[in-house]
């Protein structure tokens, strides 16, 4: 209704992140499952999945496709790519402080994270239900956690690998 900022995550979200010095080889893809929308009230994601807003029967994810990473100062990136909501593709610009350095896992994988921010207007991707009564201007904070497997590490979904004798 306008009176303050409800706050919600997907739990259900995949990606794939290329990363390279060359940030003109640099890429990000994520799919996000709409259907995991969770603003801790279940009557509110029931209407966040309905038709009056993502409408998941129709329009399962929601998609992020970069076109270009670029830099942005130091330890910052800007990403440009489609994003893709409720079946509307637009040009949407991801201001991103990271990624950290790589830190190791005790079985050898590498692990980087990175924060990002961009705000989109609701209408745009098609979401009209109770304009003026609610924003439709929506903040979007994505905090990952990206790994890169080790180099004859277990495939995606395999076992882990042994841990070494104390």
């Amino acid at each position: 209704m306008g009176i303050s900022t409800v706050r919600g995550t997907f739990t259900k979200v995949e990606g794939v992140v290329v990363d390279s010095p060359d940030l003109s080889k640099a890429s990000v893809n994520v799919t996000i499952d709409a259907s995991s929308v969770d603003s801790r009230v279940q009557r509110r994601d029931d209407d966040l999945k309905s038709d009056h807003f993502f409408d998941v029967a129709k329009y399962p994810t929601i998609t992020f496709k970069s076109k270009k990473v670029e830099a942005a100062g130091p330890g910052k990136l800007k990403v440009t790519g489609d994003l893709t909501i409720h079946g509307v593709t637009k040009e949407a610009v991801l201001d991103v402080d990271g990624p950290t350095p790589p830190m190791k896992d005790p079985r050898g994988n590498s692990h980087r994270g990175a924060s990002a921010t961009t705000t989109v207007n609701r209408t745009d991707y098609g979401m009209t239900t109770m304009t003026g009564m609610i924003g439709d201007q929506v903040a979007i904070q994505l905090d990952v956690e990206m790994v890169d497997k080790a180099p004859g590490g277990p495939p995606p979904g395999g076992p882990p690998p042994p841990h070494p004798p104390a």
